[in-house]
């Protein structure tokens, strides 16, 4: 059963909450004061923390959620970097929080359920969980409920968005919530790859196939077997990889260039492009059978334009990372500098967001200052 500890001045938040979780089959205790709270810490194990956003934020080794009657950008920062997972305003939003909640109770029982994992598995599930979907606006909300409610099945998974939003952290998330998250997660870019060895990488090769094949192959599909095959940037591939495609998602079978003989593979796939592949299949370029094979579920990834309310959880989050990365001690921004980032048209989105970061990080004094974006941040 999930522990959470609720940490409130207030005796009708810690009552009325407490009741309402211990309804929903949670187990809570309750805490006036942050030395309190940390002095239960100590004693028992919880799952997770709410912790009223009128008092001290502080790290307690934890997830926390925070609940505030005032929200504001630079609380939600300071949240963020107390280990906050979500950010909520009073009144309590009841579903989402039990859907956070809820999201906590099944990462717990993930881990519990397999500890054979290897240790290769176990450390690419570790790299996943680092790399967060940061945000709280209501569009990146959308996209992480539609990766909880997609997540466990396996339906295949087409992601749209322009460059930099992320379309690949979504299909991470998707593998990371599946129950094929102890298997392989194997990604493939299609643009990346010239058309004459584009087969070669999905589907591998035999020996003495091709000029320079000299041992046998695997590719992708086979690599990718019991797991996630990511394929990036789809709307890229040759029509003549796409008929194969399309043949190893009707029969979950392959076959490798110069081979005859078919190979079975249980792959879920997750595709993903930044082009209109509505427009590119008017245009020819693209099979429309192997589209509604792919986009059994859509989800679209927004640009930066469009949920810059998440800019300054983006923008602090980036610094903590990179310093820490970089082995440098954490700098602070001006909110006039995260003012001025946030005003920027952002054509590279999140990608952009965090190279203006580093150079930002690695340009300036202790402090980023608003002169430094306009000087460091031109265009």
């Amino acid at each position: 059963m999930t522990k959470i500890l609720i940490l409130s001045s207030s005796k009708s938040m810690l009552n009325s909450l407490g009741e309402r979780l211990r309804f929903e089959n949670f187990a809570t205790a309750e805490a006036e004061s942050l030395p309190s709270a940390r002095e239960m810490c100590r004693t028992a194990t919880f799952d997770a923390a709410i912790v009223d956003g009128e008092m001290e934020i502080a790290d307690m080794g934890l997830p926390i959620i925070v609940v505030t009657r005032n929200p504001d950008v630079n609380s939600a920062v300071e949240a963020l970097r107390h280990g906050a997972i979500d950010y909520l305003s009073a009144p309590i939003d009841m579903n989402r929080l039990l859907m956070s909640l809820r999201n906590l109770g099944e990462d717990a029982t993930t881990e519990a359920e397999a500890p054979q994992r290897t240790v290769r598995h176990t450390s690419r599930r570790t790299n996943c969980a680092t790399q967060p979907i940061i945000g709280s606006s209501e569009a990146i909300e959308h996209v992480r409920r539609m990766i909880r409610r997609v997540a466990p099945s396996d339906a295949r998974v087409l992601v749209l968005g322009e460059n930099g939003t992320g379309k690949e952290l979504v299909a991470r998330w998707l593998h990371l919530k599946s129950a094929r998250s102890a298997a392989p997660f194997v990604e493939v870019n299609c643009a990346a790859i010239p058309a004459e060895l584009i087969e070669s990488e999905l589907f591998g090769h035999e020996k003495g196939s091709f000029t320079s094949a000299v041992k046998q192959r695997k590719g992708k599909f086979e690599l990718a077997d019991g797991g996630t095959l990511f394929m990036d940037e789809i709307g890229d591939m040759s029509l003549s990889a796409q008929a194969k495609v399309l043949r190893a998602l009707q029969e979950n079978k392959i076959t490798r260039v110069g081979g005859d003989r078919d190979i079975a593979v249980d792959v879920r796939v997750v595709a993903a492009t930044n082009k209109d592949i509505r427009n590119e299949i008017r245009l020819g370029h693209f099979r429309e059978d192997l589209y509604h094979r792919l986009s059994v579920i859509e989800i679209d990834v927004p640009p930066l334009r469009e949920r810059r309310d998440d800019i300054a959880l983006l923008v602090d989050h980036f610094i903590e990372e990179i310093c820490s990365r970089q082995g440098v001690e954490s700098k602070s921004i001006d909110s006039d500098a995260v003012e001025l980032l946030a005003s920027r048209p952002w054509t590279g989105n999140i990608r952009e967001l965090h190279n203006v970061v580093e150079r930002l990080i690695i340009l300036s004094d202790e402090r980023i200052t608003a002169d430094a974006v306009r000087l460091y941040c031109r265009g």
